[in-house]
């Protein structure tokens, strides 16, 4: 290739002397980027979702191709997001496909070095036996004062960002109906 073609084939170049001063367009294109296709190309469908890494509520655009999904975009038509993706909602297609999601329940026993697989069932059984257990031995029905308080100090909740407003306030109405008083969520972008 001589030197005449090589510089003609230049980004900058096409850029400065053609038709596309702001490199967005033709003077961006290389040989390899016009062989590319989108990641939404092949997609069956779009479903539109809501991000659920907080409360703001971001309108998603999940790309689903052969029952799986392909991608996940910010939704240009929702009033709240306008298209736009936080860092955490951008990542969100991990949330569902990552091969280090863990899609099974893992315990380890007390003083254990291994980790057991159990079934759902058996260690909702065990996390519900404990808090059961916890609740009644720190259960406090008066204070130090003798006022009435009814409420155990054994139990707090902090939640994530990755829980949305509606699954908040089922965690705050169980915690609170258990009597715990230490509730919080940490669902700040």
């Amino acid at each position: 290739m001589g030197i005449r073609r090589w510089i003609a084939s230049w980004p900058v170049y096409r850029q400065l002397t053609g038709s596309d001063p702001l490199g967005r367009g033709a003077a961006a294109k290389s040989r390899g980027s016009r062989e590319l296709s989108p990641r939404t190309h092949d997609a069956d469908r779009v479903v539109r979702s809501i991000c659920p890494y907080c409360a703001v509520g971001c309108g998603q655009q999940v790309y689903v191709s052969n029952g799986k999904v392909s991608q996940i975009e910010g939704d240009p038509d929702s009033p709240i997001s306008r298209g736009r993706l936080c860092p955490k909602g951008a990542a969100s297609k991990q949330l569902v496909t990552s091969p280090s999601r863990q899609q099974r329940v893992l315990y380890r026993k007390p003083y254990g070095t291994e980790w057991e697989e159990l079934p759902l069932e058996r260690a909702m059984e065990m996390i519900a036996d404990r808090v059961i257990e916890t609740r009644g031995r720190t259960w406090q029905e008066h204070d130090a004062r003798g006022r009435r308080v009814n409420r155990t100090l054994g139990i707090a909740s902090l939640g994530g960002a990755t829980l949305d407003n509606e699954e908040n306030y089922l965690m705050k109405k169980l915690y609170t109906a258990l009597g715990a008083v230490q509730v919080e969520n940490q669902a700040r972008i």
